[in-house]
């Protein structure tokens, strides 16, 4: 089981940590806000996470990953989803779980790497109440992973693995690509059995695709990743837009760095 810990002292400046966030608090009033949003901190391991039994208050906003990443697993008769998530992505891993499930649903947790969020508790919601350029913000988090989700399932429709897990590197991208001068390297040590969990395959099919891949000089492992090359499938750009900068070449100051992921 992964373990969660956490000090009274462990508290951070949520948006010192997240900048992005301030963006749009007026300048006048951005050094205020960061210094009065406090937050306290959870640390997580990796391995399995009991996420509703992380002692978070559930009367607030939620929790803020700051650092890390996560896979959550929804399944049916031992057949299963998964949405990858990571710095920047609000959660409520309690929410729901009072209600009476219509259908036998398995779900669960996993942390990939060391992983540390920020809980956006009731007294950090009255603290953050004079900026509602934040509070904005946050809601724009939410709905990029619903929206995240809808190209997920857009994806695992695709007749063929090999074609889902191409599809999928790209989109990943998108987010934690960086442009190099041989292709676009996604730095997520994201295993077999994870990839087959995010395409909905299983996991000897999810080996075959992607030698197949790797024999079409599409994707290859690299540097505890994987490197693409070419350009994104003609698919995934109907679905969601892909960055001009992955698209384009553009030189890898235009793509956020990629940030290390799980152990194979």
């Amino acid at each position: 089981m992964s373990a969660v810990a956490h000090t009274a002292r462990d508290v951070c400046h949520v948006l010192r940590e997240d900048v992005e966030l301030a963006q749009d608090v007026p300048t006048a009033q951005r050094e205020q806000a960061v210094e009065q949003c406090l937050a306290r901190v959870l640390r997580i391991a990796p391995g399995g996470w009991p996420a509703r039994r992380t002692g978070a208050p559930r009367d607030g906003i939620g929790l803020l990953v700051l650092r890390g990443l996560l896979i959550r697993r929804v399944g049916i008769d031992g057949r299963f989803g998964a949405e990858l998530l990571g710095e920047g992505d609000l959660l409520r891993p309690w929410q729901g779980e009072d209600e009476l499930p219509t259908l036998p649903l398995e779900t669960g947790w996993r942390v990939l790497t060391p992983t540390r969020v920020a809980v956006l508790d009731r007294p950090f919601a009255r603290r953050l109440a004079p900026y509602p350029q934040v509070s904005a913000r946050l809601v724009g988090r939410a709905l990029r992973r619903s929206r995240n989700l809808a190209v997920n399932m857009a994806i695992v429709h695709q007749a063929r693995v090999d074609v889902r897990l191409h599809m999928l590197f790209w989109h990943l991208a998108g987010r934690w690509g960086r442009v190099r001068t041989d292709g676009v390297l996604l730095r997520l040590r994201l295993t077999h059995t994870v990839l087959a969990d995010l395409v909905a395959a299983r996991r000897p099919t999810v080996t075959s695709a992607l030698t197949e891949l790797s024999r079409q000089g599409l994707v290859r492992s690299a540097e505890g990743g994987w490197l693409l090359t070419g350009e994104p499938p003609g698919e995934l750009l109907e679905l969601v837009a892909v960055p001009e900068c992955l698209s384009a070449g553009a030189p890898a100051s235009g793509v956020q760095s990629a940030r290390p992921a799980a152990e194979r």
